[in-house]
């Protein structure tokens, strides 16, 4: 029996062989993890500049030469020309039949990918295997200490769920062509197959419209996509696996159309180009045969630029309240026994899923447009959870998930590669016996727009230690993790929702509990009281093992509010491929250590290969501030910092009256990718050295970093006074400094193994606690792992 190995190419170019490598346990440079890998063999096959490649079963056009292109850029090599026939290639590509060059949703992608002493064979049945092949194989080049080689490896792969998209939002900031393809090129390299455009929406109409030319005329700005450069990006995408499935938001986000078509509307108007964010007022009339004239003609003009067989109509946050004040529609529905506006929603959606069909198109539709009344062939995408997610599933209705995965809010890696596709029980978690022992508390934290987040939570002390689960409200119950008492009256634990990781910190005093809820890096505060009893729940969603077959997959999503295409890299990369891996790889890839080190890797691979900018782009925007001075500074700075994370960004801008198409995106968070990881790394220093006092190379690492923070203050605080754009990051500056002072002295204390009495510890926790305050949208994510360190000093 083969046994389940780690080992690391990456750090030690150790090939070990006779292993079959399970998959949470791979080290190889694959992201997303392979179904299958065995190094049946030890050893490499080293590559110079001769490597040729062949392709036989079918054409795949220039793909050859980007391959080759890309080699050259991963090697630095300048590859000899290759012969147009190739009669002993050193990769060796067999496609077992050809068919058609636009993917399909049931596109068969598996393959099987060989490296040994005679080369490198991959074997497909279709041209998009064979894609996915080559992405995993130029992942496996690498530059040694001797040469550059392939390790010898055998993988058979092929994705776990067939959706797997990535939303991009080209309304609320228009993105040019150039920067879409590039996000197409980092589709394929992390084996996504559908771009999901978003082509219309309040702030804009994207989509040139021969029928209705007064859309792009007056709702765009003059930013719009030509039918020809729609066309491009349907190629482009296909040439790489990738469909193409567009959106057009109807009958709510509609305010553009508003703006060229008032007659379409329930309300008269006046109409005008919408700058502000947020779900808004303009509403397609649907008792009007104009409005389905117009879908029609729009339906039509898509179908002929987008051959994919789904066509999505957004559907969502439709504000009824033209609805509800027009008398004309009033009747309409009480003509037609329409009880409610979801009723004359579901109408509406009834009509144009005719004129869909009549395109040959299947409908997809963001969660609100699920009603019984439509065809179990329309898709739903959901925004609001596993549960809605469940509930499709259940009844028969396709479902993708996107909750979790909108990369355009600053969340860390591990949150989004935890948030699988398939909803969770509770495993008997909220089901007590006469040996437990439970208490129950309420609990609301207000937000800085909206409604508070209110429930209960209830921890129960059982014979195995402690478990709980939490209750919020107008949402399912689910299981918390890691429960811990920091003290008598302090606890804490962590449990993944909609707003991002969450780990609430939490003091007891006279039955009510006061503290904050973390949210990714960012404190909410939150207070409550101890209940009599505890609380009834609902339980979640889950669908057995024959409905989930009705789970397709997800998308992450990227809305465009806070991103700019100079920034659209940053947000983007390389989180998605983590993404990615939770869509194609197996259910039980759920090492969140080793993707961390495989995304580094990936990190990297992505920029020199594929060409992504998320590096490029930050340099780009940190040599704007520095204005002529070196972005030295605010690299060093940046390691210690993270934009505030869920949507605290969006809503200090709201509070501030700056939530809207013109707000600069120009800020020192801008340029910030959503997770440090040189915090990451302190984090799991300061982890180690409190359970290890003598681990030298984790005290020695973190000094190492507290140092070099310290000696960059004076550079970093010069920056900040010649740039009024990075004037409010001043304070952030000096308590960085502060900071890395305290990190010396915690590191030295923790690795003595000494203690601090109440009072000191009392004093630097409060230091602490105004260092983590969202400054000029930002966070110091530092202060965490000097959280750790601190808790270790704790006198017992």
């Amino acid at each position: 029996m083969l046994k389940t190995v780690r080992y690391s190419l990456l750090t030690t170019g150790l090939l070990l062989s006779g292993y079959t490598l399970a998959s949470p346990a791979g080290d190889l440079p694959l992201m997303p993890w392979p179904a299958q890998v065995e190094r049946p063999a030890q050893g490499a096959l080293a590559i110079d500049n001769r490597l040729t490649i062949r392709v036989a079963g079918d054409d795949l056009g220039p793909a050859v030469g980007r391959w080759r292109e890309r080699i050259a850029r991963q090697t630095g090599w300048v590859l000899m020309p290759q012969a147009s026939e190739v009669t002993s290639p050193t990769i060796d590509i067999a496609i077992a039949r050809s068919v058609a060059a636009i993917p399909r949703p049931d596109s068969d992608e598996s393959y099987r990918l060989t490296v040994s002493a005679s080369g490198v064979k991959l074997t497909a049945n279709t041209r998009f295997g064979a894609l996915r092949g080559m992405e995993t194989l130029l992942q496996l080049i690498q530059n040694g200490p001797e040469n550059t080689a392939i390790p010898y490896v055998s993988i058979t792969d092929a994705p776990r769920f067939p959706w797997r998209g990535l939303l991009l939002d080209s309304v609320r900031h228009f993105m040019p062509l150039e920067d879409i393809k590039r996000q197409l090129d980092g589709m394929a390299a992390a084996k996504l197959n559908v771009f999901h455009w978003h082509l219309t929406d309040d702030q804009g109409w994207r989509f040139a419209s021969n029928r209705y030319p007064k859309l792009q005329q007056l709702a765009s700005d003059g930013q719009f996509y030509t039918q020809a450069q729609m066309k491009e990006v349907v190629r482009y995408a296909a040439e790489r696996g990738i469909r193409v499935v567009p959106e057009i938001d109807m009958p709510g986000h509609a305010s553009a159309i508003a703006v060229a078509y008032p007659e379409l509307m329930s309300a008269p108007g006046p109409y005008e180009m919408e700058r502000h964010w947020g779900v808004l007022k303009p509403v397609l009339d649907p008792t009007k045969e104009a409005t389905y004239a117009f879908a029609d003609a729009i339906v039509g003009e898509l179908a002929a630029i987008f051959p994919d067989a789904y066509l999505h109509i957004g559907g969502d946050e439709v504000d009824d309240s033209q609805w509800k004040n027009n008398p004309a529609i009033q009747r309409f529905m009480q003509q037609n026994a329409l009880a409610d506006s979801h009723a004359l929603q579901a109408y509406f959606n009834r009509r144009l899923e005719r004129i869909l069909e009549k395109y040959h198109r299947q409908m997809v539709g963001w969660d609100e447009i699920y009603h019984p009344d439509l065809p179990k062939s329309i898709l739903i995408q959901s925004w609001q959870g596993q549960d809605a997610l469940g509930e499709v599933a259940k009844n028969g209705y396709k479902g993708i998930l996107s909750t979790g995965f909108y990369l355009d809010q600053p969340q860390y890696a591990a949150y989004h590669y935890r948030n699988d596709i398939v909803p969770q029980g509770l495993n008997g978690v909220d089901t007590l016996s006469d040996a437990d022992s439970a208490q129950s508390w309420s609990f609301s934290m207000p937000r800085l727009k909206g409604s508070p987040v209110e429930g209960s939570f209830t921890l129960v002390k059982g014979e195995d230690g402690w478990r709980g689960f939490i209750d919020f409200k107008g949402k399912s119950r689910r299981a918390v993790q890691n429960i811990e008492w920091l003290s008598d009256d302090q606890m804490t634990f962590s449990v993944d929702t909609w707003m991002g990781e969450t780990r609430p910190l939490l003091t007891v005093s006279n039955d009510s509990i006061s503290g904050y809820f973390l949210i990714g890096n960012t404190r909410y505060p939150a207070s409550g009281k101890r209940l009599e009893a505890v609380p009834t729940g609902t339980p979640p969603v889950v669908p057995d093992a024959e409905q989930q077959k009705n789970l397709l997959g997800g998308e992450a999503a990227l809305w465009a509010e806070n991103i700019v295409a100079p920034v659209l890299d940053i947000r983007l990369w390389p989180r998605a491929f983590a993404v990615a891996e939770r869509l194609w790889s197996a259910q039980d890839v759920q090492d969140t250590d080793n993707m961390y080190q495989r995304l580094q890797a990936v990190d990297g691979w992505s920029t020199v290969s594929v060409g992504l900018q998320q590096h490029t782009q930050q340099l780009q925007q940190f040599a704007r501030l520095a204005n002529g001075g070196s972005t030295l500074a605010l690299q060093i700075l940046a390691q210690a910092v993270e934009p505030a994370h869920y949507y605290t960004r969006q809503h200090l801008k709201f509070q501030a009256g700056n939530y809207h198409q013109f707000e600069p995106l120009n800020r020192f968070a801008d340029a910030l990718p959503a997770e440090s990881m040189t915090v990451h790394s302190l984090n799991r220093w300061a982890e180690r050295l409190v359970s290890d006092a003598e681990d030298t190379e984790s005290a020695d690492a973190l000094r190492h970093v507290f140092t070099r923070w310290q000696s960059n203050t004076p550079d970093a605080l010069a920056l900040a006074g010649a740039n009024y754009q990075l004037a409010a990051i001043k304070p952030v500056v000096a308590q960085v400094d502060k900071l890395a002072a305290l990190g010396l002295r915690l590191t030295d204390l923790v690795a003595r193994q000494g203690t601090l009495d109440d009072k000191e510890y009392a004093s630097i926790q409060a230091q602490l606690d105004e260092a983590a305050k969202t400054q000029d949208e930002v966070v110091i994510a530092a202060v965490y792992p000097l959280e750790t360190l601190l808790r270790a000093t704790r006198i017992e």
